[in-house]
């Protein structure tokens, strides 16, 4: 049965039974012009779809697919959605990766109903909704920013190469930044800023050599027409969105860094129509602020997901005690994207001290902040008109919070540069909007303003009447009717309504000649007489019908004037309030990491620009609190060097042997993951640490096929090797494990040795090499930043004990039977293996492959040394002399050189 509503405009639903029909003419005319979304038509309470997106929408909805009326002799497919629960279906439609046109009623049905009874009420598309554009609150991640990011190529650079630039901007909460980037990195960019939808010129989609790029992108690639990015007027663009004559003001920007932002603008614009979301000014990224930190690696560390794709065992879900949305966003965009200047990083830190020494205090600015609603999103649905009452007083409390916690924080000489930054922005607060917000809206506030009943009660006087009017009409009716039966001296008095007269009197035909006779006939106006009784009405109760049936209208006309001066209000302070809601989330952050630390047990790091990596008793931030929260004990902390060497100009590598299941991975990983939350600004689960910058970070840990890219396990392994060998740094770290075993034994270890070797005399990274080829070790005697070290493990009884302990030295063996054995495989089957490797030990103590080490040459003089090639002909030709041959040998030898030709053996 279908449950819709009636059709608001003067011609109903089944009026799409034929082409002709003005409404169906009006619904092929919108969708000819947006013909790539899915089409949200408005009709009455539903957003209603027809033709090809109802059958696409019924599927991906799983809703009923109509059919009504016929088109070209076809049934019409037709399906609809309620617009007041419209929210969860554009979310799904938007995750399918569906974009989806919303076509709203511009005009009062009336309106329509004046120009004729077969008009159509106007009907335009006022928002394209696609993923990196969405604003409602129950279509974003509270913790995540919503990007939507636009790349600009820009031929030719200085060096010859091309150039690129990002901008990205997240209309739900004003964010607008720019970078400059390099096709070597731009990967790493994408990965790191992780938008919702990215836009690149036609031509650049088109790009063979970046088609692979774009495939591997989680979010959807949206190509765009030339147009869109024309570096010729980006900078006029973006002047006219901001109401400024020059960009002077914003910073400097490059060509290409312009033509993208004004690119990421444009499409706003196209599919906001009418709306301007309330963007910050572009913020240019400094070249080199940020760890780089590329899409493998992060997948590897789990840094925001596991790999299996889920939040719960990532990183950030281990260090996120924020309590606000915005905090939570701050959060994630400071470890998805770790600084590279001490001194930023210092400030945060020094901000995070002072929150750590202060329980009390920390404790009751938590409280406070976790009462703030998201100020940025609500503001922002507020200006681009689709927000409710519920945002402005979200807007309101914000501020409220934010003074509050302002005077948690003080004015002490001791509150560190971070926090002093932040005061100065909550201290900004427009107390008197706090003030108008409060005194304005009610208490249970509806979702939407059409709902009405916000306006608190007193606050307008029209308003409180308009409303008794309404509430209290039949009490008001009531009344009049005892005066009017008291004063005609009629107790059968009554007065009724009907939708054809209103509200009017009602007398039987003999009480009537009363009412008919002076001085009565004067006050009370005969209207209509039937068999049995006789109608009248006075001028006051005629006054008294008109004003009760607009009651309503008219009182939620004030409502929605004052919404408008609210709004306004909000408006006039957009940016005040923008800075507050950034700076309740930089002291959230660091409230929250404050609590961590000394929930945790996290030490405050040593930041600067050495090659330093010393860590003392380290820990793995994540696997360390499942133990705890399992009851399996407490984490095994482990030390790292990786700094410099006795020349001091290059780092260590660590070569870190040991079995299966004993922490190699769990160890390389907790490094990594420490540089990074040192260099986020976090204190770190270590007992001291110093981290000398670290400019890139490359972590292959484990890998998986690519079987849409064709790509095996091993060549994904190698892929992501080769990416490491060609980028690293003496600033970067290197995490490598396992490399080589996805191949046979003597080419793997061969690639693992080269890799090393590079890794020590050309990249001069600080790295940890975690391996199964014991034959490398030797190396350590070579190579002098290189390492030996080892996961202690003991035996008992046959079994191994896994000590989980980082000492100096290496492994002789792999225990790779115990455990295999401990994973249950059958006991013959273990036995077997037992039997095999002792014939295999057997044989490599006869022609052991570490002696074929010692004897090859290091990397760097293989490098330079020539590959001599056998030519046998050609050794035979040099040793002979002609002048000394006698016929019979020159006869002999040519038939040695003819044999040796056609690979025989020459004698």
């Amino acid at each position: 049965m279908d449950t819709r509503a009636p059709e608001t405009d003067a011609e109903p639903i089944g009026a799409v039974a034929t082409p002709s029909t003005p409404m169906m003419a009006q619904y092929l005319e919108i969708k000819a012009a947006n013909p790539d979304c899915l089409l949200f038509y408005r009709m009455g309470d539903f957003y209603e779809m027809f033709f090809g997106d109802a059958e696409v929408a019924s599927r991906a909805l799983g809703i009923a697919l109509t059919r009504r009326g016929k088109h070209q002799g076809i049934d019409i497919p037709m399906c609809g959605v309620p617009i007041h629960a419209a929210d969860p279906y554009l979310q799904k439609l938007i995750a399918l990766g569906h974009r989806v046109a919303v076509c709203e009623q511009i005009e009062d049905p009336a309106e329509a109903k004046k120009r004729g009874g077969k008009a159509v009420v106007r009907r335009d598309v006022v928002r394209l909704v696609t993923p990196g554009t969405l604003t409602e609150e129950a279509l974003l991640t509270a913790g995540r920013n919503n990007y939507l990011a636009a790349v600009a190529r820009q031929r030719g650079g200085a060096d010859g190469g091309d150039v690129f630039a990002i901008a990205c901007v997240d209309i739900s909460t004003g964010e607008f930044r720019v970078a400059a980037s390099e096709a070597a990195r731009l990967a790493t960019d994408l990965a790191r800023i992780d938008a919702r939808e990215v836009l690149v010129a036609d031509a650049l989609f088109a790009d063979p050599e970046l088609a692979p790029l774009w495939r591997g992108q989680k979010a959807g690639v949206t190509p765009l027409a030339a147009a869109f990015f024309d570096s010729a007027t980006a900078s006029g663009r973006l002047a006219s969105y901001f109401g400024v004559r020059t960009l002077d003001g914003f910073g400097a920007f490059s060509r290409v860094e312009l033509t993208a932002a004004a690119a990421v603008l444009a499409y706003i614009e196209k599919t906001q129509i009418r709306e301007r979301p309330p963007l910050s000014p572009p913020v240019a990224e400094a070249a080199g602020g940020t760890m780089l930190i590329d899409a493998a690696t992060r997948t590897n560390l789990e840094l925001t997901q596991t790999l299996a794709g889920a939040p719960e065992g990532s990183l950030i879900a281990a260090i996120d005690r924020t309590v606000t949305g915005a905090g939570a966003r701050l959060l994630a965009r400071r470890l998805s994207g770790p600084s590279t200047e001490p001194a930023a990083i210092n400030r945060r830190l020094d901000a995070l001290a002072w929150m750590f020494a202060d329980t009390g205090r920390r404790q009751a600015i938590r409280d406070d902040l976790a009462a703030a609603p998201d100020l940025s999103r609500a503001l922002s649905r507020l200006m681009l008109d689709r927000g409710g009452p519920r945002d402005i007083a979200a807007i309101g409390e914000g501020l409220a919070r934010g003074l509050a916690t302002a005077a948690h924080i003080g004015t002490s000489r001791e509150v560190p540069a971070e926090l002093r930054e932040a005061m100065a922005a909550l201290a900004a607060a427009p107390g008197d909007l706090v003030a108008v917000i409060g005194a304005a809206l009610g208490e249970d506030l509806p979702h939407l303003k059409r709902d009405g009943g916000y306006v608190r009660d007193g606050y307008r006087a029209d308003l409180d009447e308009a409303r008794k009017l309404r509430d209290d009409s039949r009490r008001v009716v009531a009344g009049l009717q005892a005066g009017y039966a008291a004063d005609a001296d009629i107790r059968a008095l009554r007065i009724k309504h009907n939708n054809v007269l209103g509200y009017f009197i009602e007398v039987g035909a003999a009480a009537a000649e009363r009412l008919f006779a002076p001085p009565l006939n004067v006050r009370f106006i005969h209207r209509q007489t039937l068999a049995s009784a006789v109608r009248f009405t006075t001028s006051e109760l005629t006054e008294l019908d008109a004003r009760i049936a607009g009651a309503g209208e008219r009182a939620l006309a004030i409502e929605l004037e004052v919404f408008a001066e609210l709004v306004a209000a909000v408006a006039a302070a957009a940016d005040i309030i923008r800075g507050v809601a950034e700076a309740l989330a930089v002291i959230d952050v660091s409230a929250a990491l404050a609590l961590l630390a000394a929930a945790q047990n996290y030490c405050r790091p040593a930041v600067d620009d050495s090659l330093a990596f010393r860590i003392i008793d380290g820990r793995h931030p994540v696997v360390e609190q499942a133990l705890r929260r399992d009851g399996e004990g407490a984490f095994v902390a482990n030390a790292s060097d990786l700094g410099p060497g006795a020349d001091g100009e290059a780092g260590r590598i660590w070569l870190v042997t040991g079995p299966n299941m004993a922490g190699k991975s769990t160890f390389l990983r907790q490094n990594a993951l420490i540089a990074i939350l040192a260099q986020m600004g976090s204190y770190v689960p270590a007992k001291s640490a110093h981290i000398g910058i670290v400019d890139r970070l490359f972590s292959r840990v484990g890998a998986a096929d690519d079987l849409a890219r064709g790509r095996s396990t091993f060549m994904v392994e190698m892929v992501e090797t080769a990416a490491i060998l060609n980028q690293a740094g003496p600033h970067a770290l290197v995490i490598l494990d396992e490399i080589g075993r996805g191949t046979a034994t003597f080419d793997g270890l061969s690639i693992a040795w080269a890799a090393i070797e590079h890794l020590h005399e050309v990249n001069r990274s600080r790295a940890l090499f975690a391996t199964h080829y014991h034959e490398l070790t030797a190396l350590g005697g070579r190579l002098p930043r290189l390492v030996n070290v080892t996961v202690r493990v003991k035996e008992w009884k046959g079994d191994v004990i896994f000590l989980h302990e980082i000492a100096p030295g290496s492994a002789d063996r792999s225990y790779g039977i115990q455990v295999a054995r401990l994973a249950g495989l059958p006991s013959a089957v273990v036995e077997r293996a037992k039997a095999v490797l002792s014939q295999l030990e057997e044989t490599d103590r006869k022609a052991p492959v570490r002696t074929l080490i010692d004897d090859l040459p290091l990397f760097s003089a293989a490098r330079a040394a020539t590959v001599a090639v056998i030519d046998p002909l050609g050794e035979m030709l040099d040793s002979i002399a002609p002048d000394d041959m006698s016929p019979k040998e020159a006869l002999e030898t040519l038939y040695r050189l003819k044999t040796a030709r056609k690979g025989g053996k020459a004698d």
